[in-house]
């Protein structure tokens, strides 16, 4: 439920109205916003700002798509089949229940998946900056009600639909609501005429458009439902789920083993009708034939293991937002990481202040104001109000009690100007802003103008610039020295200013400048083009601020370099400043400047790139171009990015990683990874998640591919052989080892635990197929090898103690094969007599359980009535375990031989 606005109906539309009617017809103040009590009261009014969820599928029709699977379709032709005409009601009955309880499973399976998407949404809340009681605050967009005063900036997703209040060089994304293919420019200016079209109302703002530059205040004219988007939604279809790489080899892969299953079960069929069989002897076979080679939906299963490791990424602060995303990482070779809050703490702090003539040092750190600015004996004092008064008005991030609202950077300015003995609230107050222009990354600076009066006493406009030190310098013609008094600046001047920048640069401090500028107040145009005005500036400090390195980044560093993934540092930091950094965290290479990397044409920079480790000063473009050079060497990548520039070289990489703190709605969006913590450390423990997860899913499929072939042998070579009527297995005795052995062991592969030497090996080729023509004819051996084995004990116990023994000692045999199999599987070429294979828990509990299914099978009274089994004795249980444990002489061979050569080859590279 949400509500419009609480203005009278009878007055215009919000476009129609002034800022002042507009806010009157909201009863609200655009410098206090909302009481508590009073957003409250309107909240319970207009409900929760968000958009309705869109209709839930029945649940009787979700039950009935459990049987469009090829495994149900067969089990409930199978188990009317049983019923007639073999009239085998037992078994008819059964595996009519094993459709009905496989379709609960996979129903439940269903919610389950569906809740781990929700709590994953839950994680990533949209955040809105709203000013309530007079007070900036931080809340979730789902709380917003009509009325509420929001700042948006450029980065940010518009939480509601909201007429702006002011505006600073606004440009809005409206392409999701419009399709306007470029950015919209905003300003708070009333729209001419009532009738006035969406793309034409240029003085509102919708929910979920984009702002792409500058900044607006807005307030909040409907939410929820009630916003243009909200009218629109029911006409909107939710995201389809999208099979990955993965999934659909495998699909491919089941249905050509379908076919030749099929294949198999006709000419089973044809051979034992050749025979003279009798009827209900054929079609007990093909029943029994039918459930064996049927895959028992391997993508399904593989969907379910990457869905449940989007869960254990996101308990290690990864939010991975497409499944295909999980089976990538695993294959990251190299990661571009932001500097700041990435591999930094992102807790700005200032620790020295230069001014022409002085150096001062700043005490305390982080974002709490206790600390002091001091300078060396012997120096007279000297004011610095006019160094700090930047540091306070050009700006807009909020300090209060140790806690930060907004930008870092801005935030350590805000804190040195306090510990400077300036009250920046008051000081805000008495000099409200006419004017600015937001931060840009194409011009890397921020300007606020305000009027006060200059130092003869002369009503000015006065503009306080912060920035880039270099973009400062290039728009200055003045310094001010310590007595205020400007002095022209000549190269010697801007040797010094540029010497002090590198001084502090090379001690891994992030620099920042600060300038300002008098206009006359009776020709200043707020609306003018006043970054074009920006010139003639006059100098007054440099700042050095501090963000220390991650504690664990260094650590992490060493382990993506152990495994193969390469480390490059992404900043806009100065080339020294960014060099001394990454030699604290480790990061091997030589250090560019932006420019210098724009200059290197693509075949330099592709013989080159693997010498640098270190970019800086970037543009977005730059970012893009080095996604694209690495990945035309057939890199993997991975880019961080958190702001507004950094979306399309997110939507470039491989894995698009957005940090969830700092990031901007739309790096968010663009991502397909989003870091909860924006730690660094968080990327390398993901990948390594990855590579865990495909390896365990290599093992599973490993496995079901081996077991299926082994089935299909079986059948195949009792139907060819005449061995037990051409029926090795009863239908039922073919399910219990699917739901039981295999199943478990299944289990106990997917969930297993990673090699110990995980993050030691090289990454895998993004192209390498799970299942080479290499890999499947070595699984048609292993399958052989179950299918030869098991006909040979049948064959064998059938001439000694009759086909119901002999049945029950292949399914025996058949069994503790699976189970050998799931052993041998675990590594390529580490032998299952390693202690990795029994520190592995998960596995030995479901491998035991598995040892109790086989013995079970044969000597509970229950069971042999059910599967129409018999009680074996110590000498068929000998020749079952014996045949059973075949296969890993076989497995264990070739894994020497693998070994072997991979020494051979190790030493001849040597």
């Amino acid at each position: 439920m949400a509500t419009l606005s609480t203005k009278d109906p009878e007055t215009p539309p919000f476009h129609a109205l002034s800022v002042d009617d507009a806010l009157a017809a909201e009863h609200v103040e655009a410098l206090t916003g909302l009481s508590a009590a009073e957003a409250s009261s309107r909240r319970a009014r207009s409900g929760p700002n968000r958009l309705v969820e869109s209709r839930k599928e029945p649940w009787w029709r979700a039950f009935l798509r459990q049987y469009a699977d090829p495994m149900q379709i067969v089990l409930l032709c199978a188990g009317i089949g049983s019923l007639y005409p073999l009239k085998q009601f037992g078994t008819g009955i059964l595996l009519l229940v094993l459709t009905l309880f496989n379709a609960v499973l996979g129903l439940r399976q269903e919610g389950k998946a569906a809740a781990a998407v929700s709590a994953l949404q839950k994680m990533m809340i949209v955040k809105a900056r709203v000013r309530r009681d007079g007070q900036l605050t931080e809340l979730a967009a789902e709380d917003l009600v009509p009325g509420d005063v929001v700042q948006v900036e450029a980065g940010d997703l518009v939480p509601a639909d909201g007429r702006l209040v002011r505006t600073a060089s606004l440009e809005v994304d409206e392409s999701a609501l419009t399709g306007e293919s470029v950015p919209v420019a905003k300003d708070a200016d009333t729209v001419a005429g009532a009738d006035a079209v969406l793309g034409d109302r240029v003085d509102m703002v919708y929910m979920n458009t984009t702002v792409t530059r500058g900044t607006a205040e807005l307030v909040v004219t409907a939410t929820g439902m009630a916003t243009e988007v909200g009218h629109i939604s029911g006409m909107l279809q939710a995201e389809q789920g999208a099979e990955t790489p993965l999934t659909r080899q495998l699909s491919r892969l089941t249905n050509q083993i379908l076919v030749v299953a099929g294949a198999a079960l006709l000419l089973s069929i044809a051979l034992n009708l050749a025979r003279g069989n009798a009827f209900n002897v054929v079609f007990l076979a093909a029943i029994a034939f039918a459930v064996s080679a049927i895959p028992t939906g391997l993508p399904a299963v593989v969907t379910t293991i990457l869905s449940l490791g989007t869960q254990l990424l996101a308990r290690a602060n990864a939010i991975v937002k497409r499944l295909r995303s999980t089976e990538t990482l695993g294959s990251t070779s190299a990661v571009n990481s932001d500097k700041t809050g990435t591999l930094t703490l992102n807790q700005m702090t200032a620790v020295e202040l230069a001014i022409p003539g002085r150096r001062y040092v700043v005490t305390g750190s982080g974002y709490h104001t206790d600390g002091d600015i001091r300078h060396a004996a012997g120096q007279p004092d000297v004011p610095l109000e006019p160094f700090l008064l930047p540091m306070a008005l050009a700006g807009d991030a909020v300090v209060n009690d140790g806690q930060l609202i907004g930008d870092p950077t801005e935030g350590a300015l805000v804190v040195l100007a306090e510990k400077g003995r300036l009250d920046v609230a008051s000081t805000r107050q008495r000099y409200p802003r006419v004017a600015e222009v937001p931060f840009d990354a194409a011009y890397k600076l921020m300007a606020t103008f305000h009027r006060m009066t200059d130092e003869s006493g002369n009503d000015v406009v006065r503009c306080f610039v912060k920035g880039a030190p270099d973009q400062l310098l290039a728009r200055a013609a003045s310094v001010i020295t310590p007595d205020t008094a400007p002095t022209q600046l000549d190269d010697d001047l801007r040797a010094r200013y540029m010497a002090e920048n590198e001084r502090l640069a090379e001690q891994g401090l992030r620099v920042m400048a600060t300038a300002r500028k008098d206009f006359d107040p009776a020709t200043f145009d707020p609306q003018a083009d006043l970054l074009g005005r920006l010139t003639g500036l006059t100098l007054l400090a440099l700042v050095g601020i501090v963000d220390p390195p991650r504690p664990q980044a260094k650590a992490a560093i060493a382990t993506a370099k152990a495994a193969g993934i390469r480390v490059r540092m992404i900043t806009g930091d100065h080339a020294v400043t960014a060099a001394a950094i990454s030699q604290q965290l480790g990061i091997d290479g030589r250090a560019i400047s932006g420019a210098e990397f724009a200059a290197m044409s693509d075949e330099q920079l592709t013989r080159e790139i693997d010498d640098i480790g270190v970019i800086a000063r970037v543009t977005p473009e730059h970012k893009v171009r080095l996604v694209e050079i690495l990945q035309r060497k057939r890199h993997i990548v991975a880019m961080t990015g958190d702001g507004v520039n950094d979306a399309p070289a997110l939507k470039r990489a491989d894995i698009g990683i957005a940090m969830g703190i700092t990031g901007t709605e739309v790096s968010k969006e663009a991502a397909a990874m989003i870091l909860t913590d924006d730690d660094f450390a968080t990327i390398v423990k993901a990948v390594e998640i990855g590579r865990a997860l495909y390896d365990n899913l290599k093992r599973y499929i490993f496995f079901q591919m081996g077991a299926l072939i082994g089935f299909i042998a079986t059948f195949l070579g009792a139907s060819i052989l005449n061995i037990a009527t051409g029926v090795p297995f009863l239908p039922l005795q073919t399910l219990w080892v699917n739901f039981t052995t295999q199943a478990f062991q299944a289990i106990g592969l997917g969930y297993g635990k990673p090699e110990p030497d995980i993050m030691r090996r090289p990454p895998r080729r993004a192209d390498e197929p799970l299942l080479s023509t290499r890999t499947l004819l070595w699984l048609a051996v292993v399958g052989l090898v179950l299918g030869v084995v098991t006909l040979a004990v049948i064959a064998w116990s059938e001439r000694a103690y009759g086909t119901g023994v002999a049945r029950t000692m292949g399914l025996t045999t058949f069994s503790i094969l699976n189970l050998a199999l799931s052993f041998t599987v675990r590594s390529d070429v580490r032998s299952m007599f390693s202690l990795d294979t029994f520190e592995d828990h998960r596995f030995l509990v479901t491998s035991g359980m598995s040892v109790i299914a086989i013995i079970l099978a044969t000597e509970l009274g229950l069971l042999q009535r059910v599967l129409h089994t018999v009680s074996l004795n110590l000498t068929q249980w000998l020749v079952c375990l014996v045949a059973g444990v075949s296969v890993i002489v076989v497995t264990e061979l070739r894994k020497m031989v693998l070994r072997h050569r991979a020494a051979t080859t190790g030493a001849l590279a040597q």
